[in-house]
């Protein structure tokens, strides 16, 4: 896994995109921090940049330096094993273009092993988008992944091919009042 997380790592420094197994389903990622790759994963994806990205962080401690977590947040993130992405309000430091037009940004911290140490590696969040064009149904399995974007990315993480999953995360807006808003179960 070492080998794995310090090809990937040199990819992400140079603002490439990579393929890699999160603890969903496979991802398209890149440096959350980067305007240009960014862009990349959207042309990939024949995606519009209106319809944000999710983000991935390695850490509590992580998260506090890029956004503003509610008490209810983190009582979500300590009380829940299901992968679970939050959207927040005024996040800082990302590129634009992760950043949707109301000012909110969704997270999810990590709980695989592989993203996590990663990440910390990184130093930075990174974007984790399913590996298929937009409209298309989401891999469920490493062999369910198109043609189309295993040619594109410019590296593919050799681990967990044979993983596979029923399920994205959960997404979750945390409101005004305290209230939960279940965008996505």
């Amino acid at each position: 896994m070492l080998s794995q997380i310090s090809t990937a790592n040199q990819f992400l420094n140079n603002g490439k995109i990579i393929l890699y197994p999160t603890d969903t389903v496979w991802g398209l990622g890149c440096d959350a921090t980067n305007t240009q790759s960014i862009a990349k994963i959207y042309q990939l994806k024949n995606r519009v940049e209106s319809k944000s990205l999710i983000v991935l962080m390695s850490s509590l401690h992580m998260l506090k330096k890029y956004v503003s977590v509610p008490k209810k947040a983190i009582e979500i993130l300590n009380n829940t094993r299901t992968p679970t992405t939050i959207i927040y309000q005024n996040p800082r430091g990302f590129a634009k273009n992760t950043i949707a037009s109301d000012n909110s940004i969704a997270i999810r911290i990590t709980n695989d092993d592989f993203c996590r140490k990663l990440i910390k590696r990184f130093g930075k969040p990174i974007v984790s988008t399913s590996a298929n064009i937009s409209g298309e149904d989401t891999p469920k399995s490493f062999s369910e992944i198109g043609k189309t974007i295993l040619d594109s990315v410019d590296y593919i993480v050799k681990l967990e091919k044979n993983k596979g999953t029923n399920s994205s995360s959960r997404i979750l807006r945390i409101l005004k009042n305290n209230q939960i808003e279940v965008v996505r179960e």
